[in-house]
């Protein structure tokens, strides 16, 4: 018989999958509109002799992001952006260090470099405090090579976590380099996509950090960092295990989101000051 946490926490993943397909579909149709919008100013201009470079809408390496949008909670699509945010001091964040995403891009997966059968850690200097992960570079080698790549070219440095989701699905996702204190996070990734890995069996227990992805085969930069157990389907990678600073996402997820909803912006304005991955 199914007791009434059960149900509840049911209703609450299938009310996540749905808010997360509209969210995909809204996506969408802006990047239509976007590109549409983009040709024809450039039509416009050109027949009258001068130059314009048109942007249409970002397409992220995958988020689900935002995040846009795996099936459930941490897609990459990102939460709707509020009209007024009043952020609130958190205790033990402070202010992050000056500097801004480098905006790198990458036409291709990396070449494998990291050793499967090594052990590798990536530390996550953030402004709320340091959160240190196992990496899993035996059951997702691509994975582990992707993080390993873009933390040595500085790409996570400076970005936001811009999700927090605070009922059923317990997750602070991070790594869109497009997200900022006040704009959504969207589809922004790494400029590639790589497939699928580890999924067999894959749960989600407290301390898990899987990727986010906006459906099979579509991983990029977006991560999620379970600080609570977690029911979502086997979709999305699990690469490694919170070893140190689980404390430090749960007091960022204790304060709440901007929104006051319980799918949002962290309160906490979580910026990486700096992500490494090390071998060891």
């Amino acid at each position: 018989m199914v007791s009434s946490e059960q149900r509840r926490r049911q209703l609450a993943r299938e009310k996540f999958e749905r808010q997360e397909k509209r969210r995909a579909e809204a996506a969408a149709a802006r990047k239509r509109r976007n590109t549409i919008m983009g040709t024809s100013l450039a039509v416009v201009v050109l027949a009258g002799g001068g130059t314009l470079f048109a942007t249409g809408a970002f397409d992220s390496g995958k988020a689900t992001s935002a995040a846009s949008s795996p099936q459930a909670a941490p897609t990459q699509a990102a939460p709707t952006q509020p009209a007024a945010p009043t952020r609130k001091p958190v205790d033990g964040c402070s202010a992050p260090a000056p500097g801004a995403p480098n905006g790198k891009q990458f036409k291709t997966e990396p070449a494998m470099t990291i050793d499967p059968s090594g052990s590798y850690t990536m530390a996550l200097d953030t402004n709320c405090g340091k959160v240190t992960v196992a990496l899993d570079a035996a059951k997702a080698p691509h994975t582990v090579n992707s993080f390993a790549f873009l933390a040595g070219e500085q790409f996570f440095d400076h970005t936001k976590c811009h999700r927090l989701t605070t009922d059923g699905i317990f997750v602070l996702q991070c790594g869109d380099p497009t997200a900022s204190a006040t704009v959504p996070g969207g589809m922004g990734g790494p400029g590639y996509k790589f497939k699928d890995e580890n999924l067999t069996g894959a749960a989600y227990p407290a301390g898990t950090v899987a990727m986010a992805n906006s459906g099979p085969d579509t991983n990029g930069s977006q991560f999620f960092l379970v600080y609570k157990d977690t029911q979502l389907p086997p979709n999305y990678i699990p690469f490694g295990k919170i070893t140190g600073g689980l404390d430090v996402v749960q007091k960022i997820a204790a304060a709440g989101t901007l929104e006051g909803s319980s799918d949002g912006h962290p309160m906490a304005d979580v910026t990486f000051n700096s992500v490494t991955v090390s071998k060891g």
